[in-house]
C-alpha cells in the first residue's frame, strides 16, 4: 500500500508540473472565395493551432465527415493548417472544422465556412411599363440574379450616369433591390434600371429597363417591414388631396430624443438602433376622405456571447461534477456537450444535461476527457472548453490527523474527528489499544467521527480529555446603539472567562460573517485581551442592523446580539405622478420613503427635458414645500415640451437621493411668444431679397406647426407684404421680383406662428436687396518687385459710394507665365485701398497680374493685365567665420564677406541682430561693411546673428551665438569650432547655435 501511494503522488507531480491538455491558439475563420478566380493553381488555408503536453495531433471535417488527405489528393496538411488547392467550387463548399487530440483528451475548433462568391447576369430582357396615376406611390422590383455574396442595389434612370439618389421621395431597399417613389411626379416617368454589384466579386450587372408611364387612376398604400441598421421604416401613399403622414408606436411609447418627428415624412429614421427601439410601428395617412394604418415590425438579434464557462477540474473517484454554461443573445441560445469531439449523448442516470448544466454523479476513470460547451442560435456559435480529470486515492490520513489532545467540560461529550483522504470511500473502525470502542460509550458518525460520552473527568481512561470548571461569561449586553450617518460607534463585547484558556471573537453584521480588513476598511477591531469590541468608522445606512459577538473557547462558545440603528437622510420618494398638465404648469404627487429614523422636514422638486443640461431645479406652489405636504404645482414650464420631473426629500440630517423620474409628459401646446433672433439679409442675386435669422428653438416654439411669417416692404411704402414659411428649421428667405431695383432699402420684420395661432412679430429692421457687380474696371494699373518673394501692385480707385454698384474693395488675381489665367491666385483687398503687396513669390520669375473691384454680387471686369519679374532670390550663403570680442561696454564683431552665386541678388549690406535672451524682440543694426561695434553692457548675455542682403531680400543667416558676460573683462570668440583667444585673455569662451532668431 505505501509504494503504491508513493507512486501516485509521484504521477501526479509529473501530470501537473509538464503535461498538458489541448487549447486553441489559432482556429479557423470563414472564407468568401470569389468563384470567378478558380482555377488550377488557386488555393485556401484554414488556420488551426493549438498547445498542448504531449503535442496535439490534427483532423479536419468537412460537413461532419472526416477528412483522409491521401497522396496527390486536393487536400494537404501543415501543422494544423489545411491546406485547399485546385479549388472546386462543388465540391469544396461547405462546413469545416479543426480536431487536436492529445493523451488527455480532443477539442473540437468554432465552425468555419468555405463559400464561393459569384453573380450571374439578369435573365430577363424586357419589362412590362409599370403605369401609375400623378401623386400615387409605386415600387419598382430588382429582382436580382444568382448569386452568392452580399450585394449593394442602386438604380439608373434613363441611363445617366449616375445613380438615383435616396430623398423624402425615393427609397433603395438593400434587402430587395427594390425602389420605391413616394407620390410619383411627372419628373419621375422614364427608364429604370437596377444594377447589382457583389461587394467580395466587385462584379456589376444590369438588369432590364422598366418604363415608368402615368395613369389616371389607382392607388395603393404599402409599408416595408425591415432589419436594416439603421433602419428605415418607408411610407407610401397615394389619396388626394394629399394626406398628412404621422408615426407611433403601437405600444404608445414616446419616441426617444435621438428620432427627429418632425423630418419623417414618409420614411422614419431611427440612428443607433438599440434593444430598446424593437417593437411594432404604426404609419397612419389622413385626410379629409378618411385614414388608413400599416403596420411594420423592428426585430433585434444578437449572436451568442459566453458568460459563464465551465474551469479545468481534478475529482476523486465517486465525486459529483456541475458545470454551468451561461451564454447571452437573441433568441436566446440552446446548449450542447462535447466529450473529446463528439457530442455528448446522456445515456446514464448519473450524466445529465439540461440549460447548459452539465452534472455527473459518482465520478468513474472513464469520465476524464476534455469537454466542450457549445451556445448557439441562428446567428452563430461559441465554443467552451474545460478538463477533467478523475483520480483514485489510498487513504491518506496526513492532511487530517488526530489531535493528541482534547478539552472538554465535566460531563460533557467530545467529538474525534476521523477525516481520511481516500477514493473510492472505504470503511472505518475505532480502536482503544487492540479492543474495539464499546458502542454505550461511543457513537459514530456517518462521517467517521466518533462522539465519546464522558460521565467524569476520566481523561486517565481515554488520555485524550482536559476537564475544564469555569464557564466563559459576556459581561456587556447592550440591546441597541443608534448612530448618525458619518459618526462612528464602538460595539461593546467584553467577557469574564477560565483565565487558561484562550478567546476567539467573531462578529457576524445579519447573521453574516465580518472579514476584518474588508468592508472597505469600515470594520476595525479595540477590543483588548478579554473585550472584542469593534469600531465602525464613518457608519451609513447600510450598517444598520443585527450584529452578533460570538466568543468561543476550546471548550464552549457564546454570543450576545445588539440592533445597531443608523439615522440618516430621507430615503428617495416613490410613486412620483403627474396628475395634471397645462401649457405652463404640472401637479405633482408622491409617496415618502423612509426616513432614516430622522422625520423629513421638506421636498425638493427637479425637472429635465430633451433640451436641458441634467436635472434643473424648478419653481413651485408652495415655494417651500414642508415634509408633512405630498403635492406641489410646478409653474413657469415652457409650453409643448416633454418633462420628467423627480423629488427628494430632506432632513435635519441631510437631503437623500433622488426619486426615480415621472413618466415623461408633454406641456399643452399655446400659441408662440418668441421670435427669431439675429434678423438679417442681403447679398443674393439680381432682383432678389435675401432675408435672414436665427431659429427659434424647438423648447421654445410652444406647440406643433410651427414656422415663420416674413413681412417686407420698400422704404416709403405703407403696406406689407407677407410670406409663410412652414419649416421651423428654416432659416432664410428670398423674395424675387424683376421690379426690385439694385441695393434697395427694405423694412422687414420676421414673426412666429403654430397650430395654436400667430404670434408676435420682431423689431423691424432695413434690409437691402441684391446689389450689381461693379461696372468698371480699375484704370493705371501698375506694378513693380519689391524683393524676390514680393511684387508691389498699384491702380486708381473707382468712385466710393454707397450707389448700386458698390464697391466693397478690389481683387488681385496673378499667376505665373508657366500657369493658366484660370489656375490664378487670388489676394483681395478691403475699402478704397488703391495698393497692395504679394507675397509669397519665386524669385526670377515673370507674373501676370490683374485688378477687378468686386462687392455683394460678385466682381466686375478685370483691369488690363501687366507683367513684371521678380528680383534674383537673396544670397543663400550666410556670413562664415563669425569672430567677435569684448572691451568694457562695446562688443566687436566681424565675418567673412558673402559672396552672392551668379543666379542671386548682389550683397548691398548686413543686418545684425541681437537680443539678451532667446524670448525677446531682437534689434536690428544695417551695416555694408563686413564688421560691427555695439555699444552694449556687458554684464549681460546676448544672442547674435547677422544675415546678408540684397535687392532681393535677406539672405541666409549665420548660427546664432552666445556671447556671455564677461564683467568687464576682455574676451574675444567666434562662431568657428574651434574658439580663437586673444594673446591678452585667458577666459574659456563658448558659444550655442539656436535656431533663427
Amino acid at each position: 500500500m505505501k509504494e503504491k501511494k508513493s507512486s501516485l503522488i509521484v504521477l501526479l507531480f509529473f501530470w501537473g508540473s509538464v503535461l498538458q491538455s489541448p487549447v486553441f491558439t489559432k482556429q479557423p475563420g470563414s472564407i468568401v472565395y470569389p468563384v470567378e478566380t478558380v482555377e488550377n493553381g488557386r488555393e485556401v488555408v484554414f488556420s488551426c493551432e493549438a498547445r498542448g503536453s504531449p503535442a496535439p495531433a490534427y483532423r479536419w471535417k468537412l460537413n461532419g465527415t472526416e477528412i483522409l488527405p491521401k497522396a496527390g489528393s486536393h487536400f494537404s496538411l501543415s501543422g494544423g493548417n489545411l491546406r485547399i488547392s485546385r479549388l472546386n467550387r462543388d465540391r469544396d463548399a461547405g462546413t469545416y472544422q479543426c480536431l487536436a487530440s492529445n493523451s488527455f483528451g480532443t477539442i473540437v475548433s468554432r465552425e468555419a465556412s468555405l463559400t464561393f462568391a459569384y453573380l450571374e447576369s439578369f435573365k430577363t430582357q424586357r419589362r412590362s411599363p409599370v403605369s401609375v396615376r400623378e401623386g400615387q406611390g409605386m415600387v419598382l422590383l430588382c429582382g436580382p440574379p444568382p448569386h452568392s455574396g452580399d450585394l449593394v442595389f442602386s438604380w439608373i434612370f434613363n441611363e445617366s450616369t449616375t445613380f438615383v439618389q435616396q430623398e423624402t421621395r425615393r427609397f433603395i431597399s438593400q434587402e430587395t433591390g427594390n425602389l420605391y417613389i413616394a407620390k410619383v411626379e411627372p419628373s419621375d416617368v422614364g427608364n429604370y434600371t437596377c444594377v447589382v454589384t457583389n461587394t467580395v466579386t466587385k462584379t456589376r450587372v444590369q438588369g432590364p429597363s422598366t418604363p415608368l408611364v402615368l395613369r389616371s387612376d389607382g392607388d395603393f398604400l404599402w409599408m416595408e417591414e425591415s432589419e436594416l441598421f439603421p433602419p428605415f421604416l418607408f411610407f407610401i401613399s397615394s389619396p388626394s388631396p394629399a394626406p398628412s403622414i404621422t408615426w407611433r408606436r403601437e405600444d404608445g411609447a414616446p419616441f426617444p430624443r435621438k428620432v427627429d418627428t418632425r423630418k419623417t415624412n414618409g420614411v422614419l429614421e431611427i440612428p443607433y438602433f438599440q434593444q430598446d427601439d424593437v417593437g411594432t410601428y404604426e404609419c397612419v395617412a389622413e385626410n379629409s376622405r378618411g385614414m388608413n394604418k400599416v403596420k411594420g415590425k423592428l426585430s433585434f438579434y444578437a449572436p451568442p456571447h459566453l458568460i459563464e464557462k465551465p474551469q479545468d477540474v481534478q475529482k476523486l473517484i465517486d465525486d459529483s461534477l456541475v458545470w454551468e454554461c451561461k451564454a447571452t443573445g437573441k433568441p436566446k441560445p440552446s446548449y450542447r456537450w462535447m466529450k473529446n469531439g463528439e457530442n455528448l449523448e446522456s445515456t446514464e442516470e448519473r450524466i445529465q444535461v439540461a440549460n447548459g448544466v452539465l452534472s455527473i454523479s459518482r465520478l468513474t476513470l472513464s469520465d476524464t476527457g476534455m469537454y466542450q460547451c457549445v451556445a448557439g442560435n441562428k446567428h452563430g456559435e461559441v465554443y467552451s472548453n474545460a478538463e477533467l480529470r478523475v483520480i483514485a486515492a489510498a487513504p491518506d490520513f496526513s492532511h487530517n490527523q488526530l489531535r493528541s489532545q482534547t478539552m472538554v467540560k465535566v460531563g460533557g461529550d467530545v467529538l474525534v474527528e476521523c477525516r481520511p483522504k481516500m477514493s473510492p470511500w472505504g470503511v472505518i473502525s475505532w480502536r482503544k489499544g487492540s479492543e474495539p470502542l464499546q458502542q454505550t460509550r461511543m457513537s459514530q458518525l456517518e462521517s467517521g467521527t466518533a462522539r465519546l460520552h464522558l460521565s467524569a473527568c476520566d481523561q486517565a481512561a481515554y488520555k485524550i480529555t482536559k476537564c475544564v470548571s469555569e464557564a466563559s461569561v459576556i459581561t456587556t449586553q447592550p440591546s441597541t446603539l443608534d448612530a448618525t450617518v458619518g459618526e462612528s460607534v464602538v460595539l461593546p463585547c467584553q467577557v469574564s472567562h477560565d483565565p487558561s484558556l484562550e478567546l476567539k471573537f467573531t462578529w457576524f453584521f445579519n447573521e453574516q460573517l465580518i472579514h476584518f480588513g474588508s468592508h472597505d476598511g469600515f470594520f476595525e477591531k479595540v477590543g483588548g485581551h478579554s473585550a472584542g469590541d469593534i469600531m465602525i468608522r464613518n457608519i451609513q445606512l447600510k450598517h444598520a442592523g443585527k450584529y452578533t459577538c460570538a466568543v468561543q473557547t476550546k471548550v464552549d462558545s457564546i454570543s450576545v446580539a445588539l440592533d445597531l440603528i443608523v439615522r440618516g437622510p430621507p430615503a428617495p420618494p416613490t410613486q412620483i405622478h403627474v396628475e395634471e398638465i397645462t401649457d405652463t404648469t404640472a401637479s405633482l404627487s408622491w409617496r415618502p420613503g423612509p426616513d432614516n429614523h430622522s422625520p423629513i422636514t421638506a421636498y425638493t422638486i427637479q425637472a429635465r427635458t430633451p433640451f436641458s443640461l441634467g436635472w434643473q431645479a424648478v419653481t413651485t406652489v408652495p415655494e417651500v414645500v414642508g415634509g408633512r405636504q405630498l403635492t406641489a404645482v410646478v409653474i413657469d414650464l415652457n409650453p409643448w415640451v416633454e418633462y420628467e420631473f423627480r423629488v427628494l426629500a430632506s432632513n435635519r440630517i441631510g437631503t437623500g437621493e433622488p426619486s426615480k423620474p415621472s413618466k415623461q409628459a408633454r406641456t399643452k401646446s399655446t400659441s408662440p411668444k418668441v421670435t427669431p433672433a439675429n434678423v438679417s439679409g442681403g447679398g443674393g442675386s439680381r432682383s432678389e431679397l435675401v432675408i435672414t435669422w436665427e431659429p427659434v428653438p424647438e423648447e421654445l416654439q410652444n406647440g406643433p406647426g410651427f414656422g415663420y411669417v416674413v413681412a417686407f416692404r420698400p422704404h416709403g411704402a405703407t403696406g406689407w407684404m407677407q410670406a409663410a414659411v412652414p419649416s421651423p428649421e428654416a432659416s432664410r428667405y428670398v423674395f424675387k421680383n424683376e421690379s426690385i431695383q439694385p441695393f434697395s432699402p427694405f423694412h422687414v420684420k420676421v414673426g412666429v406662428y403654430n397650430n395654436e395661432g400667430e404670434g408676435p412679430f420682431g423689431p423691424v429692421i432695413t434690409i437691402y436687396s441684391a446689389e450689381e457687380e461693379p461696372g468698371r474696371a480699375p484704370t493705371r494699373v501698375r506694378a513693380r518687385s519689391l524683393s524676390a518673394a514680393e511684387i508691389e501692385v498699384s491702380w486708381k480707385a473707382l468712385p466710393w459710394n454707397a450707389s448700386k454698384r458698390r464697391v466693397l474693395g478690389y481683387e488681385l488675381r496673378y499667376w505665373s507665365k508657366s500657369e493658366r489665367e484660370d489656375t490664378a491666385s487670388v489676394q483681395r483687398t478691403v475699402g478704397n485701398q488703391t495698393s497692395s503687396v504679394i507675397r509669397g513669390l519665386r524669385g526670377s520669375t515673370s507674373y501676370y497680374i490683374s485688378v477687378r473691384a468686386y462687392n455683394t454680387a460678385g466682381t466686375g471686369p478685370p483691369s488690363s493685365t501687366v507683367n513684371v519679374t521678380t528680383k534674383k532670390p537673396p544670397p543663400s550663403q550666410p556670413p562664415d567665420k563669425v569672430m567677435w570680442n569684448t572691451s568694457n561696454s562695446k562688443i566687436i564683431v566681424n565675418w567673412e564677406q558673402v559672396k552672392a552665386l551668379e543666379n542671386e541678388s548682389e550683397v548691398t549690406g548686413y543686418k545684425v541682430l541681437y537680443k539678451k535672451n532667446r524670448h525677446s524682440r531682437p534689434s536690428v543694426m544695417e551695416t555694408n561693411t563686413t564688421s560691427v561695434e555695439l555699444a552694449l553692457p556687458t554684464d549681460e548675455d546676448y544672442i547674435i546673428q547677422i544675415k546678408p542682403f540684397g535687392e532681393g531680400g535677406d539672405g541666409s543667416s549665420s548660427r546664432q551665438i552666445t556671447i556671455p558676460k564677461t564683467a568687464g573683462t576682455t574676451a574675444v570668440g567666434s562662431a568657428s569650432k574651434v574658439s580663437t583667444l586673444s594673446a591678452l585673455s585667458t577666459i574659456a569662451l563658448s558659444f550655442t547655435a539656436r535656431t533663427s532668431l
